[in-house]
């Protein structure tokens, strides 16, 4: 681990060298250079880990508690994800040098405006982040975990706050470290259920003795309920909109790609290794909080007009599709058919090197877009695929990603979750065939409205006219911020074609998880292949699937030259409906209009959205308005009621800083014979 060791140095390093040098002009290039070195070496150690089949490599560090230390480890599953850590490392660090650099000259320029702008002390807390992310997925027991979990949400916290100067920042801030808290605290309870009266942290003790049925049920509960808020699981989710777009883009980035992949990791330590044997119910209730997460969050996605916004919403519904996974996973190991188990974890892996590609890219492009125009209002864009052609073909190979469009890897991903879902009746309950089924419905509901999403971002953004003079003054971006997105874009194609050679890196990890023995001799062919269960007789190859696509869009492009007149023909263009050759660019699709049928069939029961039209008198020369209102349910009927209560409780316990003496030590002594009554019932 001598190489691990030393980049996770470097990376606290470079956090120093952003403070101390944080004037001289070539510190961003020193921090974001060293963090993509750092990350790069991080990687090449997980895929060593990983390809090498090297088991496990721990260390014990003479810090943290007294007589403890801070155990270190790395198996099949922490070399994986911290593969995705780096990778999204990388590519942040590479986009964040040309972004800072771009930025500060785009500020300046739209300044005037009341645009979107992003700046502010990043540089210290960027390579810190990555840093926390990573000494998560490294702890071996529950001290180390828990405080390198609150240095990962601290020095995001942190980097929320570095657009402290928007309007909005300081709220979603405020609301991000709230959530935070109630996080860790569950974690913490969680891991006291693990620990037991036993008081040993590592997690080789905690393996050795397993919490009995009852605490195993609340620590799955506190478990679902500290990773959940952090991934984003409704309805824990309300932060997430509002923190991951008020980050810099690059960051955004990381936030949305990487860290919710650090709170799943979180799902799988504890409830495929730490728990013991599992119980079937478990898969079901995160099934079904899957379910109603991947749903809603691509609903709320197609109700944003920030595109900032709208992918951060995306992860929400992304989250959803592998915390699915991973519950069908359990529920398939509980039932003793871990082949099929494997197979729905291997689904749940491939989703998360997915998403943190794709989302990784458009966040990017977000990024570009808002350099380039200095605006992230979906209304105020179009036309960009003129004005930054390398950019908008980047971006839809992301959109077609995210749509889980074939060749791509966001198809095969969910194509092996479906196979899956697919394989529900060799269950012996019923109960969970039915449910099974009902979960396959929403995935594939989710999938469609995720299409309908990305169609209606990349169309608004990039088709048509430019709606406003920003977007029409668009330039395509840096070299650096290319590259930066050019990289998830080729692996997206790349893990489209050739998936399998994901799945044979965390294919030890994922064997261990679900302790299966060696798979059917069918289901894995060759390495152009993928069959992941002889049961269903369906199989995927990427190359094939290109070659098919490529030889039928190269047919068709000559049979329209072949056989279409060549003669030259001028006509009006279509104008949405409107007379006149030329039509105003407003008279176009706007973002609002394209997700009114959608707004209109779920989001008047869902979300009790309202439609409001100021339309003037005749003569009137003032324009017309829609009004669009919708209301979150989570803050309707969960946070808000608590809230209230908070408050409430707050002005009744204010009273108590007005009490006299006397009234202090009868409370004292009241606390006092609680305490003692408490420990005699547990020690009995």
């Amino acid at each position: 681990m001598t190489l691990l060791f030393v980049a996770l140095l470097a990376l606290f390093a470079l956090a120093v060298v952003g403070v101390a040098a944080r004037r001289s002009p070539w510190v961003g290039t020193a921090v974001y250079g060293g963090t993509a070195a750092a990350c790069g070496l991080i990687g090449l150690w997980a895929v060593e880990a990983l390809v090498g089949r090297g088991g496990v490599a721990a260390a014990v560090l003479p810090i943290g508690l007294p007589w403890i230390g801070v155990h270190l480890r790395a198996d099949g599953v922490s070399a994986f994800f911290l593969l995705v850590v780096a990778l999204g490392g990388v590519t942040a660090s590479l986009f964040g040098w040309g972004y800072e650099r771009a930025h500060a000259r785009a500020l300046a320029h739209h300044a005037a405006d009341h645009t979107h702008g992003e700046s502010g002390p990043v540089l210290p807390f960027f390579p810190l982040f990555l840093a926390g992310m990573s000494l998560v997925l490294l702890a071996n027991d529950a001290f180390s975990f828990l405080v390198s979990w609150e240095f990962m949400s601290l020095t995001s916290w942190l980097l929320v706050l570095s657009t402290h100067r928007e309007p909005d920042t300081p709220d979603a801030a405020r609301l991000y470290l709230v959530m935070a808290v109630l996080g860790t605290a569950c974690l913490l309870l969680a891991f006291g259920l693990l620990v037991g009266t036993g008081g040993d942290y590592r997690f080789d003790a905690i393996r050795q003795h397993p919490p009995e049925a009852g605490a195993a049920a609340l620590t799955v509960l506190l478990v679902v309920l500290g990773a959940g808020s952090k991934a984003g699981l409704v309805p824990l989710h309300v932060w997430l909109p509002l923190a991951h777009p008020a980050a810099p883009s690059h960051v955004s980035a990381l936030m949305s790609g990487v860290m919710t992949k650090v709170a799943v990791y979180a799902l799988v330590r504890v409830l495929f290794d730490l728990l013991g044997e599992p119980m079937w119910w478990w898969g079901g209730a995160l099934m079904a909080a899957g379910a109603v997460t991947a749903v809603m969050g691509v609903l709320y996605a197609l109700m944003q007009d920030d595109v900032k916004r709208l992918l951060a919403c995306s992860t929400i519904e992304n989250i959803g599709v592998i915390v699915i996974a991973l519950g069908l996973a359990l529920v398939f190991k509980a039932s003793h058919t871990p082949v099929i188990a494997a197979l729905a974890l291997s689904a749940a892996l491939l989703h998360v090197v997915n998403h943190s590609l794709f989302k990784s890219l458009l966040f990017f492009v977000a990024g570009a877009i808002l350099t380039a125009t200095g605006t992230r209002d979906l209304n105020r864009l179009g036309g960009l695929i003129h004005r930054m052609p390398t950019t908008a073909v980047l971006a839809l190979i992301g959109a077609a990603a995210i749509s889980a469009l074939p060749p791509l890897n966001g198809f095969v991903g969910e194509w092996l979750l479906f196979q899956a879902i697919l394989n529900a009746p060799a269950l012996p309950e019923w109960s969970l065939k039915i449910g099974i089924a009902v979960v396959g419905a929403a995935v594939a509901l989710a999938a469609a409205l995720a299409a309908a999403c990305f169609v209606r971002l990349y169309g608004i953004a990039f088709l048509g006219r430019p709606r406003s003079a920003e977007a029409g003054r668009a330039g395509e971006v840096g070299r650096a911020m290319l590259a930066g997105m050019a990289i998830p874009a080729a692996l997206c194609v790349a893990l489209g074609v050739l998936p399998t050679l994901v799945i044979r890196l965390f294919e030890p990890a994922v064997r261990a998880m679900v302790q299966a023995g060696p798979f059917d001799d069918r289901s894995y062919q060759p390495w152009i292949w993928l069959a992941p269960t002889s049961a269903i007789g369906n199989s995927y190859n990427g190359l094939i699937l290109l070659a098919m696509i490529a030889a039928l869009s190269v047919a068709l492009v000559l049979a329209i030259h072949r056989w279409a007149s060549d003669r030259v023909r001028r006509s009006i263009a279509w104008g949405c409906g409107h007379d006149g050759a030329d039509p105003a660019a407003l008279s176009q699709y706007s973002a609002s209009s394209f997700a009114q049928p959608i707004r209109r069939a779920f989001g008047g029961t869902v979300f009790n959205a309202r439609d409001r039209v100021d339309m003037p008198e005749p003569g009137d020369t003032r324009p017309a308005r829609l009004t669009v209102r919708w209301t979150d349910p989570a803050w309707a009927f969960l946070f808000t009621p608590v809230r209230r209560a908070v408050n409430w409780l707050a002005d009744h316990v204010d009273a108590l800083q007005f009490l006299t003496i006397r009234s202090y030590l009868t409370l004292m002594f009241a606390a006092l014979v609680v305490v003692l009554a408490l420990v005699a019932v547990v020690r009995s």
